[in-house]
């Protein structure tokens, strides 16, 4: 599957992250308050984000999201191989001021409907107690799976696994 794609909507603008993105990331995921219902929820501190910037460039998939009208950086996401026939799409983050605005259903459609084209699934995980994105992927249509355990730099930790499946 193609994991770096360009992927143009009204609200934003989707393309791969490139190493000179880091300091407008870092400035939009230095917001504590993004990352208070997250696992990783100390991913506003320069040094845990930059391992986290650091794998998702050395791991691919990463993509840099813009504001569409503007060009500004507001956040980034991930697709992750999971499995022969299906993408996870995560570690997604957005500037406290893009939400509740449509910007990140617009960003998933486009994901999604990108992902499905090549493969037959797509999967969304989320840490147990992050009821912010829980909400955002029920909201898409995603069925919830088995609960299940996975690594997460280095930790194993508690994920809600959700599906969407080409119909």
């Amino acid at each position: 599957m193609d994991r770096q794609p360009e992927l143009q909507g009204e609200l934003v603008h989707v393309a791969p992250t490139v190493t000179k993105d880091y300091a407008a990331l870092y400035a939009v995921a230095a917001d504590p308050a993004i990352w208070d219902q997250h696992p990783a929820h100390d991913r506003w501190q320069e040094n845990v984000f930059r391992a986290f910037f650091d794998e998702g460039m050395a791991t691919g998939g990463m993509l840099t999201i813009r504001d569409a009208a503007d060009g500004a950086v507001i956040g980034a996401t991930r697709y992750v191989p999971a499995g022969e026939k299906a993408v996870e799409i995560g570690w997604t983050f957005l500037a406290r001021s893009h939400w509740r605005r449509g910007y990140n259903r617009e960003l998933k459609r486009l994901m999604i409907d990108h992902a499905l084209t090549q493969v037959e699934a797509v999967r969304f995980s989320a840490g147990a107690d992050n009821h912010r994105s829980r909400r955002a992927i029920e909201a898409l249509g995603a069925m919830q799976l088995p609960d299940a355990m996975v690594e997460r730099g280095g930790q194993v930790v508690p994920r809600v696994i959700y599906e969407l499946r080409r119909a």
